[in-house]
């Protein structure tokens, strides 16, 4: 009788063994949902991107404003009849802006 018991305890481990460590086990599962996890939050942060990028070209295509941004912050253009002050610090240089401009952005198209 105990034999058989020993025997049934130990064909009931070598069954469960498969559902816990195998292919499709429990813990391949919960690797898989936080990979699952992993890619949802990429895909939220793309799509955010995306809905950026989307909104500053319907910008640029469609109104003035951003193209003046633009031409205001990346390039130091000034409107016709526009008057630019620029205040110096004791040493005669110029003072840092209270607003930051943007990182200049390296022009690839480079021409003599």
């Amino acid at each position: 009788m105990r034999l058989i018991t020993l025997v049934l305890a130990t064909l009931l481990i070598l069954i469960q063994l498969p559902l816990w460590l195998g292919k499709g086990g429990w813990l391949r599962v919960g690797e898989l949902e936080n990979q699952v996890l992993v890619a949802q939050r990429k895909t939220v942060e793309l799509k955010a991107r995306n809905a950026k990028l989307d909104s500053e070209v319907h910008d640029l295509t469609n109104g003035t404003g951003a193209v003046e941004e633009r031409a205001r912050f990346e390039l130091g253009m000034i409107k016709k009849n526009e008057i630019f002050i620029q205040i110096l610090d004791a040493d005669g240089h110029p003072k840092e802006s209270a607003t930051p401009l943007p990182p200049v952005k390296p022009d690839l198209k480079t021409t003599p």
